[in-house]
């Protein structure tokens, strides 16, 4: 085994796997306003929803390639460590939602309405790995800023400039439709650390598929791996006489291409 076989396993077993756990784990987390105590805050049902639309587009971005990690010619213990993986990245993006949503009231639907909708359009539109990058990291930057540094002053124990702003603008309507608990600062700084780890390892998880994606494979091969498995048995014997190696290069799973 060469030793970019040896960096890219370690990546894709030990190094991805830790971040995306450490994400799952840190997204819920919060430190109480009065008592400095640490707070687990279960993420709510619609982030499951925000990270299986995210998960979408992250294979449409080919930031995913399901193809490529589960299979039948890869490995049982492969395939299990890709699944894992997989499992703990749907939660992982759960969670960093969970980091950015206010906790209750109006603006934890706002917000929960914005995702929905940015996530549904994108559904439709084309992406790379690197665009779908960037859309990431300005979304999760975005409402980083709103939730933890504009609204802070608005969910503050002392008012903040930003509660009587919107006291005055909104008079004769509730400010409890703007309630939501008070967290110490210390918050912001687990949700920005949650939020550069989960965003590191998707530039990471492009960086190690990125030898892959630049293998150029012939049309023709790949038309010949979507036949069903009579035709390829025959296409097989029609060649097996005559080119036995390109027969071996039509056999040869993906993963093994650069070995």
């Amino acid at each position: 085994m060469t030793n970019h076989s040896r960096n890219r396993d370690l990546v894709d077993f030990v190094v991805l796997p830790l971040l995306f756990l450490t994400v799952a784990l840190l997204g819920g987390l919060r430190v109480g306003g009065e008592s400095r105590t640490f707070i687990f805050v279960a993420p709510p049902l619609v982030t499951l929803l925000l990270a299986l639309l995210l998960m979408l587009l992250l294979v449409r971005g080919h930031l995913v390639r399901l193809h490529q990690w589960v299979g039948s010619e890869l490995s049982p213990l492969t395939n299990v460590a890709h699944i894992s993986m997989l499992i703990t990245l749907f939660f992982a993006s759960a969670q960093a939602f969970n980091s950015v949503l206010p906790e209750r009231g109006l603006l934890h639907w706002l917000f929960s309405f914005f995702f929905l909708w940015t996530l549904w359009n994108n559904q439709f539109s084309s992406f790379d790995a690197r665009r779908l990058l960037r859309s990431l990291a300005v979304l999760f930057g975005t409402a980083f800023v709103l939730k933890h540094m504009l609204f802070a002053s608005l969910y503050g124990e002392e008012g903040g400039w930003l509660k009587r702003v919107a006291a005055t603008l909104i008079q004769g309507v509730s400010l409890g439709m703007l309630d939501a608990p008070s967290f110490a600062p210390a918050t912001g700084y687990i949700a920005f650390f949650t939020l550069t780890l989960y965003v590191a390892g998707l530039v990471l998880l492009a960086f190690a598929r990125k030898d892959e994606n630049n293998i150029v494979v012939h049309p023709v091969v790949e038309e010949y791996r979507q036949l069903p498995a009579a035709d390829r048995l025959a296409v097989r014997d029609a060649i097996l006489d005559d080119e036995p190696e390109l027969l071996e290069t039509l056999e040869r799973p993906p993963s093994s291409r650069d070995e």
